[in-house]
């Protein structure tokens, strides 16, 4: 398979919460980055998730319908929607971020490096 005409590999697909599913892949030949392409049913959310750790967290909108906001450490909010707007929008560390679907929705997470445990905290679980 590739992504963005790189040779990547399928590593798993997890069931994230209801109505969210991502397949992690890697890239072949290049260790500095993954990827996760993320399926979000119609009238689902992704979980609200901090960035805690990383160089460069990448969110690529694909295809369907929806809306990405993401939550700045002041508080400030920049809505993204898709696919009237721009397809790829970089979270820094320090930002709140959440996909809505409004059709069924896919889209792709390029985390860099590669993603680890304590990278997200999942804020729904904090709640």
């Amino acid at each position: 398979m590739k992504f963005n005409d790189q040779k990547i590999t399928h590593i798993e697909t997890s069931q994230v919460k209801e109505g969210v599913v991502c397949d992690v892949y890697k890239f072949q030949n290049d260790d500095t980055k993954d990827l996760g392409i993320i399926k979000v049913l119609k009238g689902f959310k992704t979980p609200l998730q901090k960035v805690l750790l990383g160089d460069k967290t990448i969110e690529i909108f694909r295809e369907g319908a929806g809306q990405l906001i993401v939550t700045c450490a002041n508080r400030e909010e920049r809505v993204y929607k898709f696919p009237e707007q721009q397809s790829e929008v970089e979270v820094k560390v320090g930002e709140i971020m959440q996909w809505e679907a409004f059709e069924d929705l896919t889209f792709a997470e390029v985390c860099y490096p590669p993603y680890k445990e304590g990278r997200f905290v999942n804020l729904d679980e904090e709640l």
